[in-house]
Order: C-alpha cells, then structure tokens, then sequence
C-alpha cells in the first residue's frame, strides 16, 4: 500500500535523515545518511561543518559525475503495521553560491534547512565554501504495512 499525498508531504517536511545514493565512477552505490529540508521544488542538504574527511566529498564527487541520485526515508517499529518507506529518485546538482542571501531559491533553502533543525545554531550550516547539494525530485514511490 502507497503512502497518501498528504503523508509525503508531511514526511518530507518533517522528517529528520534520509540516505542518500550516488553512483560511484566504478559504477557501484554509494550512500550516506544526510540531513534535508524541502524548499521550493528541491530537498536541499547541506555539506555542513560536522566533523568529515578532508578535501571534497565523495557525494559531491559522485553528483558532479553522475547526477542521478535516490533518497529514502523510513520507519522501523517494533509493530511491522507501522513500517513505511519512501523513496525519491532525482537529479541532484551540487551548489555552492557567492551570495547566500542575493539568491531567493538558496535563501529559501538555507533558511529551511536552519529553521528544521536548531543543532545550526551550534554546528556551522557549512564546511568551508558554502556547499549545496539540491534533488529535483522526478519519480517518488512508497509503501506502508497499516498506519503511518
């Protein structure tokens, strides 16, 4: 059974980790979990200043060489009736903006981004160069046991 429309949207707006999937350049998936908001038409997470390897991401690596990319989201309960999943299959684009503020697009995302999650007002929003990665979402399947 397929999540209602009402559902995805509360679950993309709420929801607080996803894992995202990127191809790497041997053609194996790579994924990680991420943080997320959803603002405009896009999921926006941020490379942000929690602890990482140096240089530049695989993800962004990943993105920049192949940008078709998959998000899922998901429940595990004790209770198997309130399993769920969601999965976004997409085209990301890795961002980094000059001007944070003088793109309306990218301060919708960063405000999003800092309003869902109170941990940036402690943890820098970026590492470095301000760096985005945006999904435009294209296919967005689902299932759920019973009750969300």
């Amino acid at each position: 059974m397929e999540l209602a429309g009402d559902e995805i949207d509360r679950i993309l707006d709420s929801w607080p980790v996803a894992r995202l999937a990127t191809q790497r350049a041997d053609g194996l998936p790579s994924q990680v979990p991420i943080v997320f908001a959803r603002s405009g038409e896009r999921l926006w997470s941020p490379i942000d200043g929690k602890p990482k390897g140096d240089g530049e991401l695989a993800r962004v690596r990943n993105i920049r060489a192949r940008p078709g990319v998959s998000l899922l989201i998901d429940h595990y309960a004790e209770d198997w009736e309130r399993l769920w999943w969601l999965r976004v299959e997409g085209v990301a684009e890795v961002i980094c903006p000059s001007d944070l503020e003088g793109d309306a697009e990218v301060a919708g995302a960063v405000a999003a981004l800092r309003n869902k999650y109170p941990q940036y007002r402690e943890t820098a929003l970026f590492r470095g160069v301000p760096t985005l990665v945006a999904v435009r979402p294209l296919v967005i399947r689902s299932w759920r046991a019973g009750v969300v």
